[in-house]
């Protein structure tokens, strides 16, 4: 599993707690990170770096892009013939849960910079219901916030109020958190969106996709030879990785080693 920094522990969070007998080793591009703002071919590089790294050192038999930018920037359908292994994705899920989510049709996606100019969650709404009414604000700085640590600041709160008032005014009833950092904000949205608001993440419907494309398979995890075992990596500060990624994720981050780049 691989973000640009930490907001994929939220996916690992949900994977950890949903299959307890699967073993996990997680990519924090720290120091190359925020990939929002990057050239998407950049990123399509970066995700496929970080891809080979994971087959060819840990012998991965399953990738997970918990990076919604990667997601957007790299064919993942393509990242898979590449390295022969089944790659999930953080979009189609989070699209799925937030078209069950809305009563009215009215729907938003929030992401970086990268994610939303893209027209990654454009096409797969379109693809699923046309008829939703999508509206979607790019939120820099965001990333950079958590990152930080700040997520209930009056700093963050009040850019909160600035670049959600899109989707304020489009009166939308579910809005997908499209960055998975973003659910480390979730206090500080749902105060300015108001409560009425169902926010989704696509954290646990990603863990859900890979629990299905793992059940009945010779990939699943038993739990035979002894339990799971996690491994982090940072591209950037290992120290800071481990201190803010182990308050993110909880227990399991118990250190982390440097990445070879």
């Amino acid at each position: 599993m691989f973000d640009s920094g930490f907001g994929g522990l939220t996916v690992a969070r949900a994977l950890i707690d949903l299959l307890p007998h699967e073993s996990l080793v997680y990519v924090g591009d720290t120091g190359r990170y925020p990939y929002g703002p990057r050239d998407l071919e950049e990123v399509a590089g970066f995700a496929r770096q970080i891809a080979r790294h994971l087959v060819e050192e840990y012998d991965a038999k399953m990738l997970v892009v918990a990076c919604n930018t990667a997601a957007a920037a790299a064919p993942l359908p393509e990242l898979a013939a590449e390295l022969g292994r089944p790659v999930v994705g953080v979009i189609e899920p989070g699209v799925r849960s937030l078209l069950k989510a809305t009563e009215t049709g009215r729907v938003g996606v929030i992401g970086t910079v990268g994610t939303i100019g893209s027209g990654a969650y454009q096409a797969a709404v379109a693809g699923i219901d046309p008829a939703a009414e999508l509206t979607c604000a790019a939120c820099p700085g965001f990333v950079e916030f958590v990152e930080r640590g700040e997520t209930e600041s009056e700093q963050v709160r009040i850019l909160a109020q600035r670049l959600l008032a899109p989707l304020h005014d489009a009166k939308v009833d579910a809005l997908l958190l499209g960055c998975t950092h973003y659910p480390f904000l979730a206090h500080t949205i749902r105060t300015v969106m108001g409560r009425e608001v169902v926010l989704v993440s696509s954290a646990d419907e990603t863990a859900f996709e890979i629990r299905e494309a793992l059940r009945g398979s010779d990939l699943a995890g038993d739990g035979a030879g002894g339990g799971p075992s996690y491994r982090f990596l940072s591209s950037g500060d290992v120290a800071w990785f481990e201190e803010l990624g182990r308050r993110l994720l909880g227990p399991e981050l118990l250190q982390a080693q440097a990445c070879p780049w």
